[in-house]
C-alpha cells in the first residue's frame, strides 16, 4: 500500500485453535503483504467454501476458520487449506467506497502539528489515494483502513476518552478507523461521518469488508 515498505511474505502458519477452529497465520506484525494475503485467502475461501467450515474471518494478518469437528478433522482441514494456498490465488474485485467526512474532530488540529502539516495540508494528504480495508471488528462495524504513507504515521493518544460517538474517524499507527457505535478509544479523532458500518437487522451487518476500498471526502 501507498508508503508502506514492501516485506517479503513468510510462510502461512496454520495453527489450531481450540477444538473446532484453526488460524492461518501470514505473519506476526502488520504489513501491507500479510495483510493482503489474509485479505485475498478469505475472499477465495468464501468464493468457493468447503463443506464442513462454519465461519471464516479475516483479521490483520490471519484467517480464523471454524468448523464442525463431527465433519472435518485439523489435519484435514489444514491439508485442505494448504492445497488452496498453493492454488489460484485471484481475488474477487475490491468494492469502492466514497465516505464523507466532516474533519471537525477535536484532535484534528494536535495531530495536523504533530506530523508538521497545516489543517489543510493534512486532509489532502489524508484523502489523496484510497484505503484499504484492513479488518473489522473490536467492536460491532468498527473498521480499520490503511495503511497510510511514513508521513502520516502518528502513535495513538496517551489517554484513552471514555467515550467517543458513533460515526467518529480516527487516526492512529498509520490507519484511519471509522468507529460505527460509541465507544472508548485512545485514538485521535480527525472528523465524523453519517455512514454507518453497522446495521444488525441486515444480512451481512456490515457494509465494508476487508480488502474493500475507501475513498475520504472532505465535506466543505
Amino acid at each position: 500500500m501507498i508508503g508502506m515498505k514492501r516485506r517479503r511474505l513468510r510462510a502461512a502458519e496454520i495453527a489450531p485453535l481450540g477444538d473446532a477452529g484453526l488460524l492461518v497465520r501470514f505473519g506476526t506484525e502488520l504489513s501491507d503483504e500479510a495483510n493482503q494475503a489474509a485479505s485475498n485467502f478469505a475472499r477465495r475461501l468464501g468464493r468457493d467454501p468447503i463443506a464442513g467450515v462454519l465461519e471464516v474471518v479475516p483479521s490483520l494478518v490471519s484467517v480464523l476458520v471454524r468448523y464442525d469437528p463431527a465433519r472435518l478433522s485439523f489435519q484435514g482441514l489444514a491439508g485442505e487449506l494448504s492445497l488452496r494456498m498453493r492454488g489460484d490465488k485471484a481475488s474477487d474485485p475490491s468494492h469502492m467506497h466514497a465516505i464523507p467526512v466532516r474533519f471537525d474532530g477535536e484532535d484534528l488540529v494536535e495531530v495536523a502539528t504533530a506530523l508538521k502539516l497545516s489543517v489543510g495540508e493534512f486532509v489532502a494528504a489524508h484523502n489523496e489515494q484510497p484505503l484499504r480495508v484492513l479488518t473489522t471488528g473490536f467492536a460491532p462495524g468498527f473498521v480499520y483502513c490503511g495503511l497510510h504513507a511514513d508521513n502520516l504515521v502518528l502513535p495513538r493518544r496517551s489517554s484513552v476518552r471514555q467515550r467517543v460517538v458513533a460515526g467518529s474517524v480516527l487516526f492512529a499507527a498509520g490507519q484511519t478507523a471509522i468507529a460505527a457505535t460509541d465507544l472508548p478509544t485512545g485514538w485521535h479523532v480527525i472528523g465524523h461521518t453519517e455512514f454507518r458500518n453497522f446495521d444488525p437487522s441486515a444480512n451481512p451487518p456490515t457494509v465494508l469488508r476487508a480488502g474493500d476500498l475507501v475513498q475520504f471526502r472532505a465535506l466543505a
